[in-house]
């Protein structure tokens, strides 16, 4: 495993960042393809295993038995060896300060621990004034309940307007940038990547296997969340001729480097200056098959190849 240090932050985190999605009560309604604690615990104690210290969730994940999982895992660790992100937004209130406080203690509490290393913005609140929702943040860093917060899901414009205001009031700088990133869907890298460079904010992508679509040589998942999940079954659907194409690319890579498609996926991440792909994970065995992501010499003329492919997509990240 390798480590980075986030910028704007004193975190050292794994290349890889393990998504806790996947896990939860399935029963609770929001999604029925999530996986039960047992099978959710072998997968963290694997990714731990492996060297993985840095987990994302939610408080919206399973109507928060995702953090309850996560927390009850984590119990067995040195706290000050692990990374947790958690996100706030879907919840009543959105990004409200009184909303962001309740949010963050009942973080906490399902997470059984006293602070959560990164609050990430679920979402841009149209409602509330970016002042206000940085405001509260702050008070949560001085009370020591997060130590630092982040954004995910938004246009430049909207973080523009998050790292100028933490600017003119001093306050804390954003340290991640949660976006959604793959050889199949590179539009942020027209204003957001590049303004989040800018402020020196840590990428760490969401869905860098295109939902399965990257990592598999027939590009159609078989997983339960692509059978069950309308939002993933579709994600891609306008432009599927055009990505079968990339897909195919990464194959011929895989077979010429003697790797998986997801291990192609996730040095192509890293060439990006990604800091930490969010990897979400159903099966241990995808676990062991892209760790040799971090040993591939890839030829940048091979990762070029996959990018000429590359044609606009429609916006899409429920912004």
């Amino acid at each position: 495993m390798q480590y980075i240090k986030l910028n704007n932050s004193d975190l050292n985190v794994s290349r890889l960042c393990l998504g806790c999605m996947s896990f939860g009560e399935a029963e609770l309604g929001q999604y029925q393809w999530t996986l039960p604690f047992e099978k959710s615990k072998e997968i963290i104690l694997k990714a731990h295993e492996l060297g993985i210290n840095f987990f994302d969730t939610s408080n919206n994940y399973s109507a928060g038995s995702s953090e309850r999982f996560l927390g009850k895992v984590i119990k067995d660790f040195n706290r000050k060896d692990i990374v947790i992100t958690t996100k706030c937004y879907f919840n009543e209130g959105k990004l409200k300060p009184e909303a962001i406080h309740n949010e963050i203690s009942k973080s906490l509490s399902n997470l059984d621990t006293d602070y959560i290393d990164i609050l990430v913005l679920h979402r841009y609140d149209y409602d509330t004034p970016v002042y206000d929702t940085l405001k509260a943040l702050n008070e949560e860093v001085e009370k020591g309940r997060i130590h630092y917060y982040g954004v995910s899901a938004m246009y430049g414009y909207q973080l523009a307007e998050y790292c100028y205001t933490a600017k003119e009031n001093n306050f804390k700088p954003l340290v991640t940038l949660q976006n959604h990133y793959s050889p199949i869907y590179r539009e942020d890298e027209r204003d957001l990547i590049p303004l989040a460079k800018q402020f020196k904010i840590a990428q760490t992508s969401f869905a860098p296997f295109a939902a399965g679509r990257l990592v598999r040589k027939d590009y159609v998942s078989d997983s339960l969340r692509y059978a069950l999940d309308s939002k993933e079954g579709t994600r891609y659907d306008k432009t599927i001729e055009l990505d079968k194409q990339i897909a195919n690319k990464i194959y011929e890579l895989s077979l010429k480097y003697n790797c998986s498609m997801a291990s192609i996926c996730l040095a192509w991440q890293f060439y990006k200056e990604v800091a930490s792909p969010i990897i979400g994970i159903t099966k241990l065995k995808y676990l062991d098959e892209m760790m040799d992501c971090f040993d591939l010499k890839i030829d940048e003329k091979d990762f070029l190849e996959i990018d000429n492919l590359y044609y606009p997509h429609p916006i899409n990240c429920n912004r």
